[in-house]
């Protein structure tokens, strides 16, 4: 399915190039827009005032995958005859323990090169998926070993905007406690421990799934990858769903932090499934079972993102809300704003 995500224009300066904390903002402290679904109506702020958004019995349910450094670099083999000595290998999502599915920037990559990433570890092109970029690759090692190395020898993802690389720290909420993400599920980012503690004591719960996020972008423009093209690895417990279904039969309202929190509830919802993959696609068509509200980054013009967003909010009043956004100078991407839809 393709998307129809509204489009409109994004300055270069208002990409967040810079973690908040080397912008002298704690990371609680970042901007806050907040729409009202209803009436459209926006308030500007900042994210330690979330409490005075919410109300007692609500429930945030935030997604805890820890972000892997997903980027790596291998001596590219053809036949044992090295073809490049250093070329950039981005894991995409993993399909099994030792198998992932990887953006190798190398061309033409062929079936059985062997890419080595160190002494003790390489890998060999097995397969492609579809018409995509995107190859499939076994692994020397998996589970833990591999995920071991991978962190010694792997760096963070990062796109144009970012100009310089961070550290992987800078690529983590204050909860993430599951690898698996290749980026960040960043709309947790801007919590804080004490934030979290300031809305319990007043009564909003918090509570956790995973979903592993995939590789957004394959340095293609030429190829559009469509949510139904992005499968992503999610869990939710049984007793996270109990406790969302004992919020919504008293009335209180279940609120996700993030669109990959959306997808895997909506996901466990329609499917009845509590652990799978999904490519789930959401937009204004889609009845929403579980999530009453979203808190999120700020989105890119046309990305996919917003067509979720239109499940919560019409697109008049989104568009709207972006324009002031852009007016206002809020910054965007994971090291930016957040956008608190109600």
């Amino acid at each position: 399915m393709a998307t129809k995500a509204l489009d409109f224009y994004l300055p270069d300066e208002l990409n967040a190039s810079l973690p908040p904390e080397k912008r002298g903002v704690r990371r609680d402290h970042v901007r806050m827009m907040v729409l009202d679904k209803t009436t459209g109506v926006i308030n500007h702020d900042h994210f330690f005032q979330l409490a005075d958004y919410l109300q007692p019995g609500d429930l945030l349910i935030a997604n805890n995958s820890r972000t892997i450094p997903a980027v790596l670099h291998a001596k590219w083999v053809r036949n044992t005859n090295p073809i490049e000595t250093t070329i950039e290998v981005r894991l995409a999502r993993r399909v099994r323990e030792d198998l992932w599915e990887a953006l190798i920037v190398a061309d033409p990559v062929k079936l059985g090169d062997l890419l080595e990433f160190s002494p003790d570890l390489s890998a060999i092109v097995i397969g492609e998926k579809g018409n995509s970029p995107l190859k499939i690759i076994e692994f020397t090692k998996n589970g833990t070993e591999l995920f071991n190395m991978i962190y010694a020898l792997g760096e963070p993802v990062r796109y144009e905007y970012i100009e310089k690389p961070w550290e992987l720290d800078y690529y983590q909420t204050i909860f993430a406690s599951h690898p698996g993400s290749v980026e960040m599920p960043s709309a947790g980012r801007a919590f804080s421990w004490e934030l979290i503690f300031k809305l319990n004591k007043l009564g909003i719960e918090l509570d956790f799934i995973q979903l592993h996020t995939g590789l957004s972008y394959l340095l293609d423009d030429g190829y559009l990858q469509t949510p139904e093209d992005n499968v992503e690895e999610y869990q939710v417990s049984e007793r996270t769903m109990e406790r969302i279904h004992r919020t919504k039969t008293a009335g209180n309202r279940v609120i996700a932090v993030g669109t990959t929190v959306v997808r895997a509830l909506e996901s466990a919802a329609r499917n009845g499934v509590l652990a799978g993959t999904t490519n789930l696609y959401i937009d204004s068509h889609f009845p929403l079972k579980i999530a009453d509200g979203i808190i999120t980054g700020l989105h890119e013009p046309q990305a996919s993102h917003l067509d979720m967003l239109s499940a919560f909010v019409s697109e008049q009043h989104l568009f709207q809300a972006y324009n002031q956004a852009v007016d206002a100078r809020y910054l965007w991407h994971e090291f930016g704003d957040m956008n608190l839809i109600l």
